[in-house]
């Protein structure tokens, strides 16, 4: 039996990613339900988490270089008193605080721990983290046995607040971070622990936006994610001004040419025809526009030899 064609069509899919499937593992997923080989990612989740996961499709992965460098925001659980060798739940724990010193930590000494990983920090990433050391992943040599200590690097959290405190056994501080893509959560749950001097450790993880994008119109995995593709005009149109152009300019800015866009400020434009398709994105330098990406029309679907046609 003969495959059935490419599906060509080209759009954003937000999903929400259930816990305990990998990111790789809901793109196959999304690759078979959409009916296209062609599916990026614009930023991945670990499979303990769940939350917003951004999928381009076909033409549309071209906007996903303007989608993963988006500011986040997340949902997460820290557990103080017990810290992991990776960070979170999913690895080797260590021996329990001391009982006393987890009871004396006051609510107070917890919001004044937070405090201090909040606006602009260094941060030290995971060292399971997917942060590459000459050529290979962290994550791949820290499990292989070998120590790995990564450079801090410049991240900000803009936003990072204590909603509940739960203590049992353990401390649980549940909390809502907004930061800038590249943020490790459970590096933050491991530096408030060892502020505190109980250690630290992230038990659970949810991200609920991606920039202006919310988890809760995202689509499951039990859906048809073919009919939840998000036009990529109307994404881009959410991210950068708009601009109304003819066909016969749609046809010249597709071949480099320059077109007038008017004042439009400064920054990507999303560029459409009168049908609303997104054309491209550009920018206008010193009065010249400048294309900054394509954005061709689907191709139309050719059935392959052998398969059913309505000829």
């Amino acid at each position: 039996m003969a495959k059935p064609p490419r599906n060509p069509a080209s759009g954003i899919l937000f999903i929400d990613k259930p816990q305990g499937i990998t990111s790789h593992g809901v793109v196959a997923r999304a690759r078979a339900s959409v009916g296209t080989r062609k599916i990026g990612h614009a930023g991945t989740l670990d499979p303990m988490a769940t939350g917003l996961l951004v999928l381009g499709a076909n033409n549309a992965t071209r906007l996903l270089t303007y989608l993963v460098g988006l500011d986040k925001q997340y949902m997460a659980t820290i557990r103080l008193g017990v810290s992991s060798n990776t960070d979170d739940a999913e690895g080797e724990l260590s021996a329990p605080a001391d009982v006393a010193a987890l009871a004396a930590i006051t609510d107070e000494a917890i919001a004044a721990a937070v405090s201090q990983f909040t606006g602009a920090i260094m941060q030290r990433p995971s060292s399971v983290s997917a942060i590459k050391v000459d050529g290979r992943r962290a994550y791949t040599l820290a499990r292989s046995g070998e120590e790995v200590v990564l450079a801090e690097r410049a991240v900000t959290v803009s936003a990072f607040d204590v909603l509940e405190i739960a203590r049992d056994e353990f401390i649980d501080v549940k909390v809502r971070v907004d930061c800038t893509s590249g943020t490790y959560i459970r590096a933050l749950a491991r530096d408030v622990g060892e502020v505190l001097g109980v250690g630290g450790h992230l038990t659970a993880l949810r991200r609920t936006k991606v920039g202006p994008f919310n988890v809760e119109t995202a689509s499951t995995l039990a859906d048809d994610l073919e009919v939840h593709l998000i036009a990529p005009a109307q994404v881009a149109g959410t991210l950068f001004p708009t601009v109304e152009i003819d066909d016969q300019q749609a046809f010249e800015l597709s071949r480099g040419q320059q077109i007038p866009l008017g004042s439009v400020g400064t920054g990507p434009i999303a560029v459409v025809n009168p049908a609303g398709r997104l054309i491209g994105l550009a920018e206008v330098v010193d009065g010249r526009t400048r294309i900054l990406s394509n954005f061709p029309a689907d191709a139309a679907v050719v059935p392959q030899q052998g398969a059913p046609s309505d000829g």
